[in-house]
């Protein structure tokens, strides 16, 4: 059946004629999908969209979170992790806790490690240096995804450096990805608010396109249910996928959910089922020119993770070992999940489990492991 013919509604027959011509939606057809309450038509057009893409495939990882520094000069309203030096939950990992910290991982048979922390005067670009060296010589073959666009242009900055030769030296010493963070959303009215003293909207766009120039690919995100409209959630996916199309340099777009729990930002009202399955949806119709598009079991819960998969997502995310952040916020779900639970929360919403890391090269699934107190 045509896609089109499963459509109920005009406007979304419009939307899914735009899809099918590959014809980029504007930004009307942005907003009215984001407003939209027949999420059964937007979901169908995103599903088409993702099973162009990846047909019943679902990546998933097997990864490990290393948070270097909880130390940061910003100190973010919106952060619930970070806090200034000297205070007493203040840490700063030397390389005998990371050695310690990967040792224990390898064991689990990680293919990935995702690193990132706060903005620590302290802490020069040797000691980045250090640690990714350190890391590669523990598992050589390891998938290293490594420090914010922010950190990146922090590093710049501390050392005096140009932003290409900071690149350049991590690149050396083992990055291979970016991840995505630090995006917030652009509108700076709001990102006064939320993030005053972090780089602009502008900036973390300039930081990615060079990160691209450089030969990195990189993920992007959307922090939403704070202050923003839906008006700054489309200008956010509209400058995305402008500059994808100068460099096409994003390999993932990941809609994150805020948590406000221990922060200092309050959120407007708690996200709804629909509020996650629109933003979704419609990222991953706008997004048209972004192949991956990743809902983070451990920002949504078990069950969301499963329907969004409906309705665009093709990837849940990973087993994040000693994640720190969102549960620093109030995240409900547990800070670690299981291969084998990832697999059966893919399987039981009707999809095909791939493991891989953040290049999303199939990696075959090793010994099903567990953690105490977590799910088999």
């Amino acid at each position: 059946m045509k896609l089109t013919d499963k459509l109920t509604e005009p406007a979304m027959k419009a939307i899914a004629d735009k899809v099918l011509n590959h014809i980029p939606v504007n930004r009307e057809d942005a907003l009215f999908m984001l407003a939209t309450g027949n999420i059964l038509d937007l979901g169908a057009i995103a599903s088409h969209i993702r099973e162009t893409f990846h047909q019943k495939k679902t990546y998933y990882g097997v990864n490990m979170n290393l948070n270097y520094t909880n130390v940061c000069e910003l100190r973010c309203p919106l952060c619930a992790f970070s806090c200034d030096q000297g205070d007493k939950k203040a840490f700063i990992l030397s390389m005998d806790d990371v050695e310690e910290r990967v040792t224990e991982a390898k064991k689990e048979g990680i293919d990935e490690i995702h690193i990132v922390g706060g903005l620590h005067p302290g802490l020069t670009i040797e000691y980045f240096e250090t640690l990714l060296k350190t890391i590669r010589h523990i598992i050589p073959d390891v998938h290293i995804v490594a420090f914010t666009a922010v950190e990146y242009d922090y590093f710049a900055t501390v050392n005096n450096l140009p932003l290409k030769d900071v690149f350049e030296r991590l690149i050396h010493a083992g990055v291979n990805a970016l991840p995505g963070g630090g995006a917030e959303i652009f509108n700076p009215e709001i990102r006064r608010i939320i993030a005053p003293n972090k780089i602009s909207g502008d900036r973390w766009l300039e930081v990615m396109r060079t990160a691209h120039d450089m030969g990195l690919r990189t993920n992007a995100t959307m922090l939403y249910n704070h202050r923003e409209t839906n008006e700054d959630i489309v200008d956010h996916l509209f400058r995305l996928r402008s500059l994808q199309e100068e460099t096409n340099g994003f390999k993932t777009f990941v809609p994150l959910q805020f948590h406000d729990e221990n922060t200092a930002v309050q959120s407007k009202r708690k996200s709804s089922g629909y509020d996650d399955v629109r933003i979704y949806a419609a990222s991953r119709i706008i997004l048209h020119n972004i192949p991956h598009i990743k809902a983070l079991w451990m920002y949504l819960g078990e069950k969301m993770a499963q329907v969004l998969q409906w309705f665009g997502v093709d990837d849940i995310g990973a087993t994040y070992r000693n994640e720190k952040v969102v549960h620093a916020a109030g995240a409900k779900t547990p800070d670690f999940g299981s291969e084998a639970f990832l697999i059966r929360l893919v399987e039981n919403a009707g999809f095909r489990p791939v493991r891989a890391a953040a290049d999303y090269q199939e990696r075959s699934s090793g010994t099903l492991y567990t953690m105490k107190g977590h799910l088999p």
